[in-house]
């Protein structure tokens, strides 16, 4: 189901996106879709991959770049978390909050579309009572116009 929803998310991306990215993050299960992460102000859309049923958590960050350079960019932005399989058995929506901080690199010149994405985000609960440290490590491969 994993490889099915990849999948999805690249064909959608390419179509309906010129300038989109797709980030994978092997050690959180994570997969996001972005728009054009070199403008001041872009979207981050990251959906959980390890489970099916038992828990599709999505966070929206809307994300501000701080400083863009050639080969590197620094942004930080906020995350809302939710669940929409909550619903089914009457809990809520929504399950916290997250602030994120974090540089996508472009390592290889000759390949300028693949990134290197870190992140620091502290994450909190909707209550605000419990939260964790969250840490990111990704590649990403942001798409260009034709």
């Amino acid at each position: 189901m994993k490889h099915v929803l990849t999948a999805l998310l690249f064909a959608i991306t390419l179509s309906a996106f010129g300038q989109a990215s797709v980030a994978y993050y092997p050690f959180n299960n994570l997969i996001s879709v972005s728009t054009n992460a070199d403008r001041a102000f872009w979207a981050d859309a990251r959906v959980q991959t390890n489970t099916v049923f038992g828990s599709l958590s999505t966070t929206i960050c809307p994300m501000i770049n701080v400083a863009r350079k050639a080969q590197v960019n620094y942004y930080t932005g906020l995350g809302v978390r939710f669940n929409a399989l909550n619903g089914i058995d009457n809990r809520d929506v929504l399950e916290g909050y997250s602030l994120h901080v974090g540089v996508r690199i472009k390592p290889l010149i000759m390949i300028p579309n693949l990134r290197v994405a870190f992140e620091i985000a502290p994450y909190s609960r909707k209550d605000f009572k419990t939260g964790n440290l969250q840490s990111f490590l990704g590649l990403v491969y942001q798409f260009s116009k034709k």
